[in-house]
């Protein structure tokens, strides 16, 4: 099946819970809305002739733009990007998928924005899932056990958030 034909297929299925595709890309990706993630994955997953069984990695992008100066209009709005890669090993094939958040949940400086876990849909997702809620601060809901991976427990923010301040020292060892 070609990237066009599944993604055809998805917005067929899905509906308005599709809300971009990319047929032309490298790796073929659909952008879904937060809730209809998790079905749309075990769908990816579960249907006989698509077998996305395995979950390659979950990345956050920040799309903070630093460079615009005081007043002017960023380039585009400040938001999150999940980005789920998916493989058939079966069928050899490779897939994205995407989810566009806000920065910080209700606009409130922050809170965190939450996305629905997919740890239920592939084990894989669940050190993935961590590594982002430290690195990046997206708060996966329903993950069984979501703390931080990388960073210690008592560490403030997320490294990895374009607006991120590295702290000068942390418990008596200085930093930059």
């Amino acid at each position: 099946m070609s990237g066009k034909q599944l993604l055809e297929r998805l917005e067929k299925r899905f509906g308005d819970l599709v809300t971009r595709v990319e047929p032309g890309a490298i790796d073929p990706w659909v952008e879904v809305q937060p809730s209809g993630l998790v079905e749309l994955c075990r769908y990816l997953r579960d249907a006989e002739d698509l077998r996305f069984n395995y979950c390659n990695s979950i990345t956050i992008v920040d799309y903070l733009d630093l460079e615009a100066a005081p007043g002017e209009t960023p380039a585009f709005p400040p938001h999150l990007e999940a980005v789920y890669h998916l493989s058939s090993i079966q069928f050899k094939t490779t897939f994205v998928v995407k989810v566009m958040l806000p920065r910080w949940k209700d606009d409130v400086a922050g809170q965190l924005p939450e996305l629905p876990s997919v740890s239920g849909v592939w084990s894989t997702a669940d050190w993935h899932e961590r590594e982002a809620y430290d690195l990046s601060g997206v708060k996966f809901t329903g993950h069984p056990d979501l703390q931080r991976i990388l960073c210690p427990d008592d560490w403030v923010g997320h490294p990895l958030r374009k607006d991120y301040e590295m702290p000068l020292e942390y418990h008596g060892i200085r930093g930059r």
